[in-house]
């Protein structure tokens, strides 16, 4: 099985992989110590930690046959709601959201990653099927559950991830085989929803945005409010221009120190340019438009509906959060949070992200011993 793995794709996400490992620990390992007193290998030893369960799972999804989503796609995004809600209730609060779970006190889980994949997974096994695709009522489950999903996200409050939750139930829906008459009709009934959810928030004198959410829409000209809303994309900027052509070298990043909240999260690849330089960074983003060529050729190639929709919407996926991450970290669109695929620490993402490569692989492997 494994001799059927695309190599390109694997050889491209280990590189990655080994990267993001090592740039979270030369990121992270001030903060870590200055700012929260733990070991400099606080936060390179849990993303290492994540990163073998998140291997462990993609060993057991590649011996998962693809047809066999269908019997647990709605399933899990019911129970995806089901802890969703529940976070709201137990969740733990970090930077003003309730997003994450606290397991035993050792590690975060957020269950708002996972539900892209999960939504993925159930919209390609769900509208694979031929009868769910021409019934508007079988046609709209699904994306009824989706609204759940993103209101669930909405209210945590978590504006990046719904939005970008949002953009991938956008384009996966137009890519579904089903007819024009029904995405025109699904696509009024889903508007109806939305206005009435918001006139009845509105009503009953809910803020559909928080003051800290709306200031984020106030990104242009960054370091003239470099002591309040452009803080941390100009800093973003000083990194990125200090960094060159060639870099200060590895672990020189004088912004890490402070200057930047959380450098090994969605600032890592300033980071990255402080320390590695304009070329080694030019260089990563190939690896990462290797990987979406890689599954965007595998998506063509697919000899199942069900194929050709998971690689579809794990394309958009990885490509989604390639553009929000840095369209914020250049100050082009609002900062939301967002991960870097691969680079970023984030337990919950690495998991998700992994399980998506996983679900891809699967595909290719199936499109190669299909007769």
């Amino acid at each position: 099985m494994l001799r059927k793995l695309d190599k390109w794709l694997v050889v491209c996400t280990i590189l990655l992989l080994v990267i993001g490992l090592i740039m979270i620990f030369s990121a992270s390992n001030v903060t870590s110590y200055m700012k929260y007193a733990k070991s400099p290998y606080n936060f390179f030893i849990r993303q290492f930690i994540f990163l073998l369960g998140s291997l462990i799972i993609s060993f057991c999804i590649l011996r998962i046959d693809t047809k066999y989503y269908r019997y647990f796609g709605i399933i899990l995004m019911v129970l995806i709601m089901v802890l969703l809600g529940g976070v709201l209730i137990y969740g733990k609060v970090t930077n003003q959201a309730r997003s994450w779970f606290n397991l035993f006190g050792l590690i975060t889980i957020q269950p708002s990653e996972f539900a892209k994949v999960i939504t993925i997974v159930c919209f390609s096994s769900y509208y694979s099927k031929k009868e769910n695709c021409i019934d508007l009522k079988k046609a709209f489950i699904p994306l009824i559950l989706a609204i759940g999903i993103a209101l669930l996200i909405a209210v945590q409050p978590d504006l990046g991830t719904t939005i970008l939750y949002l953009g991938i139930v956008t384009l996966m829906f137009f890519q579904l085989p089903i007819s024009k008459k029904i995405k025109r009709n699904s696509i009024i009934g889903v508007l109806v929803i939305v206005v009435i959810g918001v006139l009845l928030l509105l009503n009953n004198g809910v803020k559909l945005l928080f003051e800290r959410q709306i200031e984020r829409f106030d990104f242009l000209n960054p370091c003239s409010k470099i002591y309040s809303t452009g803080n941390q994309v100009c800093n973003g900027y000083i990194a990125i221009n200090n960094g060159g052509l060639f870099g200060k070298g590895l672990g020189n990043s004088t912004q890490k120190y402070l200057y930047l909240p959380e450098p090994y999260t969605d600032f890592i690849f300033a980071i990255i340019v402080e320390e590695l330089g304009l070329i080694a960074s030019i260089g990563i983003l190939l690896l990462l438009f290797i990987v979406l060529w890689r599954i965007f050729l595998i998506a063509k190639r697919s000899k199942t509906p069900v194929g050709t929709l998971l690689c579809y919407g794990i394309f958009w996926y990885i490509l989604l959060h390639i553009i929000v991450n840095l369209g914020g970290l250049l100050g082009l669109m609002p900062l939301t949070g967002v991960p870097l695929p691969f680079l970023s620490y984030g337990g919950s993402y690495l998991m998700s992200l992994i399980a998506s490569i996983a679900i891809v692989l699967r595909v290719d492997i199936e499109n190669k011993t299909a007769k």
